[in-house]
C-alpha cells in the first residue's frame, strides 16, 4: 500500500437504496452531515437490475423521461442545504436518461430560487454503437441462444468510480450517472477527496466495502435485518439511513442519521457485508477485487461500527454487461378463497385453469401456480412443490397464476379465464385482479473494459 498524505476523513451519507425508496430519508442524513461538518457527500442508489430496462422503456415513450421518477421528491427537500454547505450529491438516478435528469436538477434549482448547480453527467455505460452491439451479439451467441439486435431494449455495462471522481474534481455540485456499480457511488467521492491512485488496491477495496455497506440504504441500520423475537430492532418505523466516515487508509466507521430508529451493530454490518457476495475473498467490482477474508468488524460506540483490514487485488479486465430484450407478454391473475375448505377450493381453481389453458401453444414455459399463504416463494415454475404437498386446512388463501406468452392475445386469454372463476367456480372466490404487461428477458456477459469508457459532461 503506497503512502498518502494525511487528509481529513470523508463523510458519505446514503439517502436511497433502490428506486421507490422512502423520499424522506435524505433530510435526517443531510442534517447529520451538516452538524458533523467537514467534507461530506450525499449519495442516492436507485438502480436495481431491471430498473434501468424499465426506465429505457419509459424513455422510448417520452424522450424527457427515463430517469428516476421520484427524483424531485428525493432531492427537493435537501437541494438548498447541500448547495449551501457544499455537500455534493452523487446518484445513479439518471438511469436511462442522465442528461434529462441533469436538466431536471437544474430546473429544480431554478424553481427553488437557488444558485445554479454545476451538474456532471457520467455516460458511457450504454452499449449502442455498431461495434459494441456486434461484440455483444457474438458473445451472447457463444454463450447461449442468440438475441436479435432489434429486440434489445437496452445493453449497459457497470462502470466504475472514475467518471464520478472526475466530475467531482471539476467542481460538480451534482453528479448524475446511469449504470455504475453500486459501491462506485462511494468510491468515486473517496477517489476525488483522498487523491488515491487507481491501483491503490487496498484503499479502493476499503472504500468499496464502505460503499457496499451504504448501498442498500436502511438495510445496514436494521431494516432488512429485523426479525421480531430473534433480531429485534428498535423503532423500525423511523429506521435511519447510514453514513460512513471513510479514512485515508480506506477503513470506515458506519453509523446512522441523528434522531432516527433502527440500530447499527456488528450483526447488521456483517449481514450487509455478506449480502450478494458470492466469494468474500473476491468481490469483483469495476474498481477493484475486494477481499474481506481478514477484515475486522468492531463496535466502537452506540450505533457505530468500524470496518478495517479489507484487502484489495487488481481490478478485472472486463466489465459486467446486462442485456435486456423483449421476451413476450407476462399475464398474471389472482383470486382469493376464505373460510372452511379454502385451500381445497383454491387448488381446484388451479386445476380448472390448468385444464382450460392446457392447449396454449404460444405459452413460453409452464403455467405457474402459487397458493399465497401456503406455498408461493419457491423457484418452482413447474409446480412440483405444490403437487407433493398435502392439502392443508388454510382458511385464507390467494391463488396466483402466471405465464409468459409470445403475444398479447395469448396472455389475455389467461386473465379472462381467471376472471371467469367468479361464477364458473369453485365457490366463494373473490377479489380478482389481473395484469398483462410486456416482459423483458435478461442476459449478462463480460465486456472489454477498453470498449466502454466513462465520459463526463458538465452543465
Amino acid at each position: 500500500m503506497t503512502s498518502v498524505p494525511r487528509v481529513a476523513s470523508l463523510l458519505v451519507g446514503c439517502a436511497a437504496g433502490f428506486s421507490g425508496d422512502r423520499t424522506d430519508a435524505a433530510r435526517p442524513v443531510v442534517d447529520t452531515l451538516i452538524r458533523l461538518g467537514g467534507p461530506a457527500v450525499l449519495i442516492f442508489e436507485t438502480l436495481a437490475e431491471r430498473t434501468l430496462a424499465l426506465a429505457q422503456l419509459a424513455r422510448q415513450r417520452d424522450p424527457e423521461s427515463g430517469y428516476e421518477p421520484l427524483l424531485d421528491e428525493m432531492l427537493r427537500p435537501v437541494l438548498a442545504d447541500c448547495l449551501a454547505h457544499r455537500i455534493p450529491i452523487v446518484g445513479n438516478f439518471g438511469a436511462a436518461n442522465p442528461p434529462a435528469a441533469a436538466r431536471r436538477v437544474r430546473a429544480m434549482a431554478a424553481e427553488l430560487g437557488l444558485r445554479m448547480p454545476v451538474v456532471a453527467v457520467v455516460g458511457g455505460d450504454a452499449l449502442t454503437s455498431p461495434e459494441q452491439r456486434g461484440l455483444l451479439a457474438q458473445t451472447l451467441a457463444d454463450e447461449g441462444p442468440a438475441i436479435e439486435d432489434g429486440t434489445i431494449a437496452c445493453a449497459n455495462v457497470y462502470l466504475g468510480a472514475e467518471g464520478i471522481a472526475d466530475g467531482l474534481r471539476q467542481g460538480a455540485d451534482v453528479v448524475v450517472t446511469g449504470r455504475v456499480a453500486d459501491p462506485s457511488l462511494t468510491v468515486g467521492p473517496a477517489l476525488a477527496h483522498f487523491g488515491w491512485a487507481l491501483d491503490d488496491w487496498d484503499r479502493l477495496a476499503g472504500a468499496t466495502m464502505a460503499g457496499h455497506l451504504l448501498e442498500c440504504g436502511a438495510q445496514v441500520c436494521g431494516g432488512y435485518y429485523a426479525d421480531p423475537g430473534f433480531k429485534d430492532v428498535p423503532d423500525l418505523a423511523t429506521v435511519g439511513f447510514p453514513i460512513a466516515r471513510i479514512e485515508a487508509d480506506g477503513s470506515c466507521t458506519v453509523f446512522k442519521a441523528d434522531r432516527t430508529g433502527g440500530c447499527v451493530d456488528e450483526h447488521t454490518v456483517k449481514e450487509q457485508l455478506l449480502y450478494e457476495l458470492h466469494d468474500p475473498s473476491a468481490y469483483l467490482t469495476p474498481d477493484v477485487v475486494a477481499d474481506i477474508g481478514e477484515a475486522t468488524v468492531l463496535q466502537v460506540g452506540p450505533d457505530e461500527v468500524r470496518l478495517s483490514g479489507v484487502r484489495g487485488h487488481a481490478r478485472p479486465e472486463a466489465l459486467k454487461a446486462n442485456v435486456f430484450f423483449a421476451n413476450g407478454w407476462l399475464a398474471e391473475g389472482e383470486i382469493s378463497y376464505a373460510g372452511p375448505g379454502a385451500e381445497a377450493r383454491a387448488r381446484l381453481a388451479a386445476d380448472v385453469l390448468r385444464a382450460r389453458l392446457a392447449d396454449r401453444r404460444d405459452r413460453q414455459g409452464p403455467l405457474r401456480v402459487d397458493l399465497i399463504g401456503v406455498t408461493s416463494v419457491l423457484g418452482d415454475d413447474a409446480g412440483d412443490a405444490l403437487a407433493v404437498q398435502p392439502v392443508g386446512d388454510a382458511r385464507d388463501v390467494r391463488l396466483r397464476v402466471a405465464a409468459n406468452h409470445a403475444d398479447r392475445a395469448g396472455a389475455e386469454r389467461l386473465t379472462r379465464e381467471v376472471t371467469a372463476l367468479y361464477t364458473c367456480g369453485p365457490a366463494g372466490g373473490g377479489g380478482v385482479r389481473v395484469n398483462v404487461r410486456p416482459r423483458l428477458g435478461l442476459r449478462s456477459c463480460l465486456f472489454p473494459r477498453a470498449l466502454a469508457t466513462a465520459t463526463v459532461t458538465l452543465s
